[in-house]
């Protein structure tokens, strides 16, 4: 299987689910831009 390593936004990751996601994007090797309210 291929594994494509990409750049992903993900707005509203101060908390919750979205701080979630941007943990398991980077941990899985791809690339995380990050905006939060602070």
């Amino acid at each position: 299987m291929k594994r494509t390593h990409r750049t992903i936004l993900i707005t509203g990751s101060t908390d919750g689910i979205g701080r979630l996601a941007a943990q398991r994007l980077a941990q899985a090797g791809h690339a995380v831009w990050i905006h939060g309210r602070n």
